[in-house]
Formats: C-alpha cells, structure tokens, sequence
C-alpha cells in the first residue's frame, strides 16, 4: 500500500488523477492561517450541509494552528473538530475506499495523515413490510439495503452486549462492506472462524447482493445450508439458536448459516399461533412439499404404465380426455409445466401496469382456451394447477422444486412408479448426506432425536416447554461443527 505523502500538492494531484474525468470528485483548498489544506469528497455521496455545518464552518472560524504538519492535524482532531465519527488515514487504498462510501477526507500540508469524517448523505429506502415473507401477526418493518440500518433494527430487538458485529469486506473491485451478527456465547466459536475463512476465500471482484457469497459459504448441491430472509425479527431469533447472519451492503435481506431443511417449512406466524394451528400449518406445508415435487411424476407414471392404480371412473374421465388431445401425457404435462414457469417469470419481470394483463392472458390461453381448442386435456391442467400452487406455499423451496418437478416427471415416464421411488432415494440420500458447517442438514430427523422432532418439527411446542432450554443449532445430533 502506498502512503500518503508529508506535501499537499502531492497528494490532491494523486487524487485528481484517480479520480479523472469524474464529474462527482469534488476538493476545496483551504488556507488555514497560512497552513494549506483541502477537503475532499465526491458529490453524491456525501452531505453538503453537514459538511458547511460540522467541518467547513469549525475549521475558518477557529483560530488558525500554530505549526503546519503532524501538530496541526492534532489540533484540529482534538480542539476545532468535534464530529462523532472521524479516523485518520494513512494509506492511499483506505482513503480512496472512504470517499467511495460516502466519507469526507480533510488532508494538511506536511502530515503524512488525514482525517476522514463520516458525512454520508446518499439516499436510502426506509424499512417496509418484506414483499417475500408476508406476516399475518408479525412485525411490519424489513430490511433495507443500507446494512447500517439493518444492524440498528437488529439492536432494536435484542438489548443485550452480547450480540455482536463485525465488520468484513468483500469483492476486490467493489469492496462491499458486511457484517457478521451474532451471540456471544451462544454461537460457536469454531463456526463463526469457517465463516470468516470461507468469506476471507471469496475471489470475486464485484459483490453486489448477498446471493454472491451462498456458493462460498455452501457447497451444497440441491439443497443448501445457507437461508436467507428479509426480516430482522426472523434474525433476531435464529441467531439466539446459535445461527450467524450475513448483513451485506446493498442487499434488503440476510443470510443465515447454519440452516436447516426443515427450516424451510417453519415462519414467523407458526409461532405467534395457538400451538395447534402452528402445528396443523406446519403438515399443511409439508404435504404442499411433496404435493408439488411428486404429483406431476405420479401423474404420468400412473396413467402411462400403471392405469390399473386409478379407480375404472377416474380413468374413463382421463381416458375421455387424453382421447381428444393430440399429444402423448408426458408431452402434454410438460409443455403445461413449460407454460406454467414462462408465464411465471413473465409476471415477475414485466412492468406492475402490465402484470395483471399477463395473468390474465396467460390464465385464459393456458386454462380455457386450451383445453377448449384440445390441446391439452382437463386432467394434465388440473395436476400442473395443483403443483404450483402447493408450491407457493414453501417459498423457499421453490427454486429446487422446480428441478425435482422435472427430474420426477422424466422417471415417471421412464421407469413408472418405480423411477419416482428411486428418485425419492436419491433425494433422501443426498439430504442425509449433506451438512453445513459440520450440522446435517435434515437433523434433527436424521440423525433422528425424539425429543427435538417433537418440540419443533413434527409439532409445534407451547412456549413454555420451547423455553424450557434453549436448543443451539451447533448442538443437533450428528454435529461437528465444522464440515466440508
């Protein structure tokens, strides 16, 4: 790294040249009587008015430092400015950094050093409810992308000195500041070091969301061991369970390490429910599961090589049906599964003022309309209906459904009902053999513990037997705290 030099003239012309043909680089000259020295920033960035108002004002008003160099810098640190968030700067990488995140940079003829204030004065959005995580009975602020913010609304919830953060930096070129969150004491040590390891490892040049880092993190193949969420509540309680969180610049939402499978069927609502019903929801979202990942499968390996499964009205019905189509079950459930996805993505991307036009365009070409023009039949439609909207009701899953859908569909066809099972193995397999950070991912039902399953899995426990103990993710059966 290179150092600041002890001549201003030196130093501006460094600066200038960085920042050549950059409109937004802005540097004031001051004569502090008769000590030169100039204030830079890049607009934009930064708050004018507090700049005038905390340094600008301070600095020519007060009288003027005795010796240009080390001694006036001291002077004006200690005596003319009193801002809360100020450090000194020795090393041309770091003050570039700061002025590229909204710091203020104040150097002096003769000192090797220069002070940067925290002024930053960019826009940012306020917490509002999280789009992707709807609560019925939770709170109705979510993250926003300034992680300074997200740290506060964390803080917020948790009044204790023993939740942490610390700071790390990612992306060469981007420089991407995050913060490690955590309890002292309650989070393992061994966990939190193969964190920083694995983030001290990421090679990437630009950072620009917290997705970047999931595959740094984990290595999972299908299934991954890092969740991720827009609301601080949500945080507030995974981490008292021992789980990190990853709150990174730009990003409206957290990661979260350790994560288990069977936290993917488990929100927010299930625990501010009466114990009953979070426990009837969370059998309602594990049915969807497999509702959506199995019945498009079933569907065609039934009706293709095992009709004799169905009863003789249902089939007659499907039948009826396929008789008037032009195209084989398989190929008629997958050009519905095809449509499906593509209208899907459509709604997403396309403009508000035109989403409800696409959905309804889409449910009259893809509903009415083709099975009218007998191009698909009312069963296959039906099925394909039914798996996405299962689907929807484990959100997180969705990404993996939509390949388990397919894999399950093509060994239906191939292998009937028997290339579903060995599909399902397979699945099974590589759920029971993948972990995170040294905790399996489908513990605590494999390995199996009775006792944890029945509190918080299988069934929703009352409050009082949850705060009972307090169950750490790093102590889950089959835990090694650092894995692969």
């Amino acid at each position: 790294m290179e150092r600041l030099s002890q001549s201003l003239t030196e130093n501006t012309q460094f600066f200038q040249q960085k920042f050549q043909n950059a409109m937004d680089f802005m540097l004031r000259e001051l004569d502090l009587g008769g000590v030169r020295a100039a204030l830079l920033g890049l607009d934009g960035l930064v708050n004018k008015q507090v700049i005038t108002l905390s340094i600008l004002d301070p600095l020519l008003a007060a009288p003027p430092p005795e010796k240009p160099g080390e001694t006036a810098l001291s002077y004006i640190e200690g005596q003319v400015l009193g801002t809360m968030e100020q450090k000194r700067v020795g090393d041309t990488a770091q003050a570039l950094t700061l002025l590229m995140s909204g710091f203020a940079l104040l150097l002096v003829e003769g000192c090797r050093e220069g002070l940067a204030f925290g002024v930053q004065g960019f826009a940012t959005r306020g917490p509002e409810e999280p789009q992707n995580e709807v609560m019925q009975r939770g709170a109705k602020d979510g993250f926003t992308e300034s992680f300074l913010t997200n740290i506060a609304m964390i803080r917020r919830r948790l009044k204790t000195t023993d939740l942490k953060f610390e700071k790390v930096e990612v992306g060469a070129q981007s420089h991407t500041p995050l913060a490690l969150c955590y309890l002292q004491g309650v989070a393992s040590p061994q966990i939190l070091a193969q964190v920083k390891q694995r983030l001290a490892a990421c090679d990437l040049q630009t950072v620009l969301g917290a997705g970047y880092l999931s595959g740094f993190l984990d290595r999972g193949r299908l299934f991954r061991g890092v969740g991720m969420t827009e609301r601080p509540d949500v945080v507030c309680g995974k981490i008292e369970e021992g789980r990190i969180a990853i709150l990174v610049e730009g990003t409206p939402s957290a990661l979260l390490v350790p994560f288990l499978f069977v936290e993917n069927f488990q929100t927010l609502d299930d625990y501010l429910a009466r114990p009953f019903y979070g426990t009837f929801l969370r059998w309602l979202k594990y049915a969807a599961f497999f509702l959506s990942a199995f019945l498009p499968g079933l569907y065609v390996a039934i009706v293709t090589h095992h009709p004799e499964m169905l009863p003789e009205a249902l089939l007659l019905k499907i039948a009826e049906s396929e008789s008037q189509t032009p195209f084989p079950i398989m190929a008629e459930t997958l050009l519905l599964y095809f449509l499906y996805e593509v209208l899907r993505e459509a709604g997403l991307r396309a403009p508000r003022s035109l989403s409800a036009t696409v959905s309804i365009v889409g449910g009259l070409v893809v509903g009415d309309t083709a099975v009218a023009a007998g191009l698909v039949g009312a069963p296959s439609l039906l099925v394909v209906a039914l798996t996405a909207i299962a689907g929807y009701a484990v959100p997180r899953l969705y990404e993996p459904l939509a390949l388990l859908r397919l894999g399950f569909l093509l060994a239906g066809n191939f292998l009937g009902v028997w290339g579903v099972v060995i599909g399902l193995t397979v699945l099974l397999m590589d759920l029971c053999g993948t972990s995170s950070f040294g905790v399996p991912l489908l513990s605590p039902i494999a390995p199996f513990r009775g006792e944890l399953a029945a509190r918080d899995v299988l069934a929703r426990a009352d409050w009082r037997r949850l705060a009972r103990r307090r169950a750490t993710v790093q102590a889950m059966p089959g835990s090694r705290e650092i894995g692969e």
